[in-house]
């Protein structure tokens, strides 16, 4: 269950819900307070821009985090993430970085769970349709439900994974959500969608 999720929620005022029969927590997603990591009498050490340029040198796997329909009738939430990493082999845990201002991460931590779409060369289209804010986002988008949470797995992407929120930690302006693995899969060929330098990307053969 998401019990670290719900202690951290607790401890910051937000409200939680629990549900019945060992079901993960549904949790309300944290606030969003205006977030300094300098104080007002300090210069930040880089700009924004320096920071983006620089670290835009580091190429990066994509993926799509999605989570199933959620109780208030909207449809299953998802959204693109190329903060994503294996955290841990025992236990089996992964994580990614959400923004603070995100809207679609409320609607995951309400679920409790999320599926990880590990995208392919070929779906740089997909990986758009998920990075609008406001859309439809699962329009024309095959998938089918993740075996153990039901969570939307995206059809014909290179690999999966299912998993229950672990714990979320604050970072800055962004939350970092870590997720302990309940299934996952692998069709094992096609090279990766890589993002570098603002543009997709693929392996050199």
């Amino acid at each position: 269950m998401a019990a670290t999720v719900v202690r951290y929620l607790r401890s910051v005022g937000s409200p939680t819900s629990a549900s019945a029969q060992g079901e993960p927590e549904s949790v309300d997603a944290l606030p969003r307070p205006d977030l300094r990591a300098v104080g007002e009498d300090e210069r930040a050490p880089v700009s924004p821009a320096e920071f983006r340029a620089v670290l835009g040198n580091f190429a990066s796997g994509v993926t799509v985090i999605t989570a199933p329909p959620g109780a208030d009738a909207q449809g299953p939430a998802g959204f693109a993430c190329q903060s994503f990493a294996s955290l841990s082999l025992d236990p089996p845990l992964v994580t990614f970085m959400v923004a603070r201002t995100s809207t679609t991460w409320p609607r995951i931590a309400r679920a409790g769970v999320f599926c990880v779409n590990i995208l392919g060369a070929e779906q740089g289209e997909l990986c758009r349709s998920f990075a609008v804010s406001g859309a439809d986002k699962f329009a024309g988008v095959t998938h089918t439900p993740a075996p153990v949470t039901g969570s939307p797995q995206l059809d014909a992407v290179p690999a999966w994974i299912d998993c229950r929120i672990q714990a979320v930690h604050t970072g800055g302006d962004h939350l970092i959500v870590v997720g302990r693995v309940v299934a996952m899969g692998a069709a094992g060929e096609g090279a990766p969608l890589l993002f570098h330098k603002g543009r997709f990307g693929r392996l050199a053969d």
